[in-house]
């Protein structure tokens, strides 16, 4: 996929890599606004071509009353304001057939949450919806086995897919990013790199999913040096009391000195 079919997405001639980069969940207008906000600045700066992310609810919660949302439409209008305000795409996950043709009338790019991204029915409707369909890889998948994902949007006649690796299980608690899987990812679609997703640690005693956002500028280095083609990033101007993803978002006054290494290193990339 060229990223130029993206709508509204700038500085594609940059030769920089491309960014998916929101809070984790929308939890109000002035947050979401907030972020872009700080975001677009610094995306426009160092033209890096920029697509706001934000999940307008979170149906994959570990508790029962951990936070799913502020109300579907009204996170999504959020999201809409986000894009005319800023004239910027954005992305929002989706979780059941009947979300895509929602979402679709909001965001321009609909993505397919790890653990749902063999769900055929929700893939094929993500994909009727014309709009770009972003696939994270379950972690509990293969590289190579995202061909079959990937094969199901263009089946619809849709060209516009991309994947995300978010990293692999390892063990219980834990995920590791095999860059191996990059380049095989590169054979079927364009391919981005989930830096936060890929620092989680699931699946903790007390319901709440832990991170390593420590590790976040190492893991996003080494995606860049083998060659990855977008960054997927969740940020916050206050990841502790973050409704949702907190513990591995990155803080977001760290944010523009990251994506300047990032920049540095894709250019030296570019040089070979």
């Amino acid at each position: 996929m060229n990223i130029q079919n993206i709508p509204q997405i700038k500085h594609t001639e940059s030769g920089n890599f491309f960014l998916l980069a929101g809070p984790c969940a929308i939890e109000g207008e002035e947050m979401a606004l907030r972020i872009a906000e700080r975001l677009v600045g610094i995306t426009d700066k160092l033209q890096i071509p920029y697509v706001f992310k934000g999940s307008f609810k979170k149906a994959n919660r570990s508790r029962i009353d951990s936070f799913s949302g502020i109300g579907d439409e009204k996170a999504l209008k959020i999201l809409e304001k986000v894009s005319k305000t800023f004239g910027v795409p954005t992305v929002t996950d989706i979780h059941t057939n009947e979300d895509a043709a929602m979402a679709a009338q909001y965001v321009d790019v609909l993505q397919i949450p790890a653990f749902l991204v063999r769900q055929t029915d929700l893939v094929v409707a993500a994909a009727k919806t014309g709009k770009v369909v972003n696939l994270k890889k379950g972690q509990f998948m293969s590289p190579e086995s995202m061909k079959h994902a990937v094969q199901k949007v263009l089946d619809c006649n849709n060209q516009s897919v991309m994947v995300t690796d978010r990293g692999t299980m390892f063990g219980y608690q834990d995920m590791i990013v095999d860059y191996r899987g990059i380049p095989t990812m590169q054979q079927y679609a364009t391919t981005v790199l989930d830096v936060t997703h890929s620092l989680q640690q699931p699946n903790q005693t007390a319901g709440v999913t832990g991170g390593r956002p420590d590790m976040i500028e190492t893991v996003a280095k080494a995606g860049i040096a083998v060659g990855v083609d977008g960054i997927f990033i969740e940020t916050h101007f206050d990841p502790a009391n973050a409704k949702s993803d907190g513990a591995n978002m990155l803080h977001l006054d760290y944010f523009e000195p990251l994506m300047n290494k990032l920049v540095a290193i894709r250019k030296t990339i570019n040089q070979f």
